[in-house]
Protein backbone atom coordinates (compact mmCIF):
# COMPACT_ATOMS: atom_id res chain seq x y z
CA UNK A 1 0.00 0.00 0.00
CA UNK A 2 1.35 3.40 -0.99
CA UNK A 3 1.15 6.02 1.77
CA UNK A 4 2.62 8.97 -0.10
CA UNK A 5 0.07 11.80 -0.13
CA UNK A 6 -2.63 9.73 1.56
CA UNK A 7 -4.89 11.66 3.97
CA UNK A 8 -5.53 10.01 7.31
CA UNK A 9 -7.70 11.02 10.26
CA UNK A 10 -6.42 10.57 13.80
CA UNK A 11 -8.29 10.60 17.12
CA UNK A 12 -5.77 11.28 19.89
CA UNK A 13 -6.52 11.28 23.60
CA UNK A 14 -5.80 14.75 24.96
CA UNK A 15 -5.95 16.53 28.30
CA UNK A 16 -5.29 15.76 31.95
CA UNK A 17 -7.30 15.13 35.08
CA UNK A 18 -11.03 15.14 34.41
CA UNK A 19 -10.64 17.43 31.39
CA UNK A 20 -9.90 14.84 28.70
CA UNK A 21 -11.32 14.01 25.28
CA UNK A 22 -10.48 12.53 21.90
CA UNK A 23 -9.30 15.27 19.53
CA UNK A 24 -9.48 14.89 15.76
CA UNK A 25 -6.55 15.61 13.41
CA UNK A 26 -5.99 15.27 9.67
CA UNK A 27 -2.54 14.36 8.41
CA UNK A 28 -0.91 13.74 5.05
CA UNK A 29 1.25 10.63 5.19
CA UNK A 30 4.64 9.77 3.72
CA UNK A 31 6.07 6.39 2.78
CA UNK A 32 7.46 4.26 5.60
CA UNK A 33 5.82 6.17 8.43
CA UNK A 34 5.16 4.56 11.79
CA UNK A 35 2.52 5.78 14.24
CA UNK A 36 5.11 7.68 16.29
CA UNK A 37 6.13 9.61 13.14
CA UNK A 38 2.52 10.73 12.75
CA UNK A 39 2.25 11.80 16.38
CA UNK A 40 5.47 13.79 16.00
CA UNK A 41 4.21 15.48 12.82
CA UNK A 42 0.95 16.42 14.54
CA UNK A 43 2.99 17.70 17.45
CA UNK A 44 5.23 19.74 15.13
CA UNK A 45 2.58 21.12 12.76
CA UNK A 46 -0.61 21.36 14.82
CA UNK A 47 -0.24 20.67 18.58
CA UNK A 48 3.15 21.67 20.04
CA UNK A 49 1.95 20.92 23.58
CA UNK A 50 0.94 17.31 22.79
CA UNK A 51 2.56 15.17 25.51
CA UNK A 52 4.04 11.86 24.38
CA UNK A 53 6.82 9.76 25.87
CA UNK A 54 9.47 8.36 23.52
CA UNK A 55 13.23 7.92 23.27
CA UNK A 56 14.96 5.53 20.86
CA UNK A 57 12.37 5.13 18.06
CA UNK A 58 13.86 1.68 17.49
CA UNK A 59 11.77 -0.61 19.68
CA UNK A 60 14.48 -0.90 22.34
CA UNK A 61 13.56 1.58 25.10
CA UNK A 62 9.87 0.76 25.62
CA UNK A 63 8.93 4.41 26.12
CA UNK A 64 6.27 4.94 23.44
CA UNK A 65 3.70 2.38 24.58
CA UNK A 66 0.09 3.25 23.76
CA UNK A 67 -3.20 1.72 22.71
CA UNK A 68 -3.60 1.96 18.94
CA UNK A 69 -7.12 1.18 17.78
CA UNK A 70 -7.60 -0.62 21.09
CA UNK A 71 -4.44 -2.76 20.85
CA UNK A 72 -1.45 -2.24 23.19
CA UNK A 73 1.53 -1.52 20.93
CA UNK A 74 4.77 0.40 20.62
CA UNK A 75 4.08 3.44 18.44
CA UNK A 76 7.58 3.33 16.96
CA UNK A 77 7.17 -0.27 15.79
CA UNK A 78 3.63 0.03 14.42
CA UNK A 79 3.75 0.78 10.70
CA UNK A 80 1.01 2.96 9.31
CA UNK A 81 0.60 0.75 6.25
CA UNK A 82 -0.19 -2.27 8.42
CA UNK A 83 -2.60 -0.34 10.66
CA UNK A 84 -4.50 1.15 7.72
CA UNK A 85 -4.95 -2.31 6.20
CA UNK A 86 -6.69 -3.38 9.43
CA UNK A 87 -9.07 -0.40 9.34
CA UNK A 88 -12.25 0.29 7.41
CA UNK A 89 -11.96 2.92 4.70
CA UNK A 90 -12.44 6.47 5.99
CA UNK A 91 -12.26 5.61 9.70
CA UNK A 92 -10.07 7.47 12.18
CA UNK A 93 -6.99 5.91 13.75
CA UNK A 94 -7.43 6.11 17.52
CA UNK A 95 -4.46 6.55 19.90
CA UNK A 96 -4.96 6.36 23.65
CA UNK A 97 -2.59 6.09 26.63
CA UNK A 98 -2.23 2.78 28.46
CA UNK A 99 -5.41 2.26 30.46
CA UNK A 100 -4.00 0.30 33.42
CA UNK A 101 -1.84 3.12 34.77
CA UNK A 102 -2.65 6.53 36.30
CA UNK A 103 -3.05 9.11 33.55
CA UNK A 104 -0.65 12.09 33.58
CA UNK A 105 -1.35 14.05 30.39
CA UNK A 106 -2.34 13.24 26.80
CA UNK A 107 -0.55 9.98 25.92
CA UNK A 108 1.64 9.88 29.04
CA UNK A 109 0.92 7.61 32.02
CA UNK A 110 2.62 7.03 35.37
CA UNK A 111 4.26 3.59 35.28
CA UNK A 112 6.14 3.94 38.58
CA UNK A 113 4.16 1.01 40.05
CA UNK A 114 6.44 -1.37 38.17
CA UNK A 115 9.62 0.11 39.62
CA UNK A 116 8.22 0.23 43.15
CA UNK A 117 7.45 -3.49 42.98
CA UNK A 118 10.89 -4.21 41.52
CA UNK A 119 12.55 -2.58 44.53
CA UNK A 120 10.91 -5.16 46.80
CA UNK A 121 12.35 -8.12 44.90
CA UNK A 122 15.43 -9.71 46.42
CA UNK A 123 18.39 -9.50 44.00
CA UNK A 124 20.49 -12.45 42.92
CA UNK A 125 22.40 -14.03 45.77
CA UNK A 126 25.26 -15.93 44.17
CA UNK A 127 28.30 -17.77 45.57
CA UNK A 128 31.30 -15.74 46.63
CA UNK A 129 33.77 -18.01 44.83
CA UNK A 130 34.43 -17.21 41.17
CA UNK A 131 34.58 -20.80 39.85
CA UNK A 132 31.14 -20.43 38.23
CA UNK A 133 29.99 -23.18 35.91
CA UNK A 134 26.65 -23.67 34.19
CA UNK A 135 25.51 -24.92 30.81
CA UNK A 136 24.47 -22.89 27.78
CA UNK A 137 20.79 -23.82 28.14
CA UNK A 138 20.71 -22.22 31.59
CA UNK A 139 22.44 -19.11 30.26
CA UNK A 140 20.01 -18.81 27.34
CA UNK A 141 16.98 -19.15 29.61
CA UNK A 142 18.09 -16.28 31.83
CA UNK A 143 19.15 -14.15 28.86
CA UNK A 144 15.70 -14.60 27.32
CA UNK A 145 14.17 -12.80 30.30
CA UNK A 146 16.75 -10.02 30.09
CA UNK A 147 15.42 -9.07 26.64
CA UNK A 148 12.54 -7.22 28.33
CA UNK A 149 12.52 -3.51 27.29
CA UNK A 150 10.09 -2.50 30.06
CA UNK A 151 7.42 -1.14 27.76
CA UNK A 152 4.84 -2.48 30.27
CA UNK A 153 2.42 -3.46 27.52
CA UNK A 154 2.11 -6.83 29.28
CA UNK A 155 1.07 -5.09 32.51
CA UNK A 156 -1.36 -2.88 30.63
CA UNK A 157 -3.14 -5.84 29.06
CA UNK A 158 -3.17 -7.99 32.21
CA UNK A 159 -6.81 -8.26 33.32
CA UNK A 160 -5.81 -8.86 36.96
CA UNK A 161 -4.53 -5.27 37.03
CA UNK A 162 -6.48 -3.61 34.21
CA UNK A 163 -9.94 -4.93 35.10
CA UNK A 164 -9.63 -5.86 38.77
CA UNK A 165 -7.04 -3.36 40.04
CA UNK A 166 -5.07 -5.85 42.15
CA UNK A 167 -2.02 -3.60 42.28
CA UNK A 168 -1.49 -4.23 46.01
CA UNK A 169 -1.68 -8.02 45.65
CA UNK A 170 -0.18 -8.79 42.22
CA UNK A 171 3.28 -7.93 40.90
CA UNK A 172 2.25 -7.98 37.24
CA UNK A 173 3.78 -9.89 34.29
CA UNK A 174 6.87 -7.72 33.95
CA UNK A 175 7.97 -8.31 37.55
CA UNK A 176 7.08 -11.98 37.39
CA UNK A 177 9.55 -12.14 34.50
CA UNK A 178 12.09 -10.43 36.76
CA UNK A 179 11.41 -12.97 39.52
CA UNK A 180 11.79 -15.84 37.05
CA UNK A 181 15.06 -14.35 35.83
CA UNK A 182 16.43 -14.47 39.37
CA UNK A 183 14.83 -17.76 40.43
CA UNK A 184 16.11 -19.62 37.37
CA UNK A 185 19.62 -18.21 37.48
CA UNK A 186 21.88 -21.26 37.89
CA UNK A 187 23.97 -19.58 40.60
CA UNK A 188 21.21 -17.96 42.65
CA UNK A 189 20.84 -19.20 46.23
CA UNK A 190 18.01 -16.96 47.45
CA UNK A 191 14.61 -18.36 48.44
CA UNK A 192 11.83 -16.13 47.05
CA UNK A 193 9.03 -18.70 46.83
CA UNK A 194 7.08 -17.43 49.88
CA UNK A 195 7.17 -13.88 48.50
CA UNK A 196 6.20 -15.07 45.00
CA UNK A 197 3.12 -16.70 46.53
CA UNK A 198 2.11 -14.25 49.25
CA UNK A 199 3.51 -10.82 48.33
CA UNK A 200 3.69 -10.94 44.54
CA UNK A 201 0.52 -12.99 44.03
CA UNK A 202 1.50 -15.35 41.23
CA UNK A 203 -1.66 -17.36 41.93
CA UNK A 204 -3.83 -14.50 40.64
CA UNK A 205 -2.66 -15.22 37.08
CA UNK A 206 -4.99 -17.65 35.30
CA UNK A 207 -2.82 -18.18 32.22
CA UNK A 208 -4.75 -16.24 29.56
CA UNK A 209 -1.46 -15.52 27.74
CA UNK A 210 -2.61 -11.99 26.91
CA UNK A 211 0.72 -10.65 28.23
CA UNK A 212 2.70 -12.95 25.95
CA UNK A 213 0.68 -11.91 22.90
CA UNK A 214 1.55 -8.21 23.24
CA UNK A 215 5.25 -8.56 24.16
CA UNK A 216 7.28 -6.77 21.44
CA UNK A 217 10.47 -8.55 22.57
CA UNK A 218 8.92 -11.96 21.95
CA UNK A 219 9.38 -13.18 25.53
CA UNK A 220 7.25 -16.22 26.31
CA UNK A 221 6.06 -14.63 29.55
CA UNK A 222 3.38 -17.17 30.38
CA UNK A 223 5.08 -20.42 29.42
CA UNK A 224 8.67 -19.61 30.37
CA UNK A 225 8.21 -17.38 33.43
CA UNK A 226 4.77 -17.48 35.07
CA UNK A 227 3.95 -21.18 34.74
CA UNK A 228 7.36 -22.31 36.14
CA UNK A 229 6.91 -19.91 39.08
CA UNK A 230 3.45 -21.35 39.70
CA UNK A 231 4.91 -24.86 39.61
CA UNK A 232 7.46 -23.93 42.26
CA UNK A 233 4.74 -22.55 44.50
CA UNK A 234 2.69 -25.73 44.02
CA UNK A 235 5.70 -27.91 44.82
CA UNK A 236 6.34 -25.96 48.01
CA UNK A 237 2.82 -25.53 49.35
CA UNK A 238 0.39 -27.96 47.71
CA UNK A 239 2.29 -31.13 46.74
CA UNK A 240 0.94 -33.93 49.03
CA UNK A 241 4.16 -35.92 48.74
CA UNK A 242 6.19 -32.95 49.92
CA UNK A 243 3.76 -32.45 52.80
CA UNK A 244 4.40 -36.04 53.94
CA UNK A 245 8.15 -35.58 53.50
CA UNK A 246 8.15 -32.45 55.65
CA UNK A 247 6.10 -34.21 58.31
CA UNK A 248 8.53 -37.13 58.39
CA UNK A 249 11.68 -35.00 58.37
CA UNK A 250 10.32 -32.27 60.60
CA UNK A 251 11.45 -29.60 58.13
CA UNK A 252 9.29 -26.51 58.03
CA UNK A 253 8.34 -24.47 55.02
CA UNK A 254 9.12 -20.76 55.36
CA UNK A 255 5.78 -18.93 55.33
Amino acid sequence: MSLKGRKQKFSIFRGEGENTSLEEYDLELDEGMVVLDCVHRIQHEQEPDLAVRWNCKAGKCGSCSAEINGKPRLMCMTRMGEVIEEMEEGTSLEIRPMASFPHVKDLVTDVSFNYEVAQRIKPINGPSSMDWEFNQMEADRVQHFRECIECFLCVNTCHVLRDHGKFDEFAGPRNLVRLAQYEMHPLDQEDRIPEIKNEFGVEYCNITRCCTEVCPAGIQITDDAIIPLKERVVDRYYDPVMRIWRKITGKKVRM
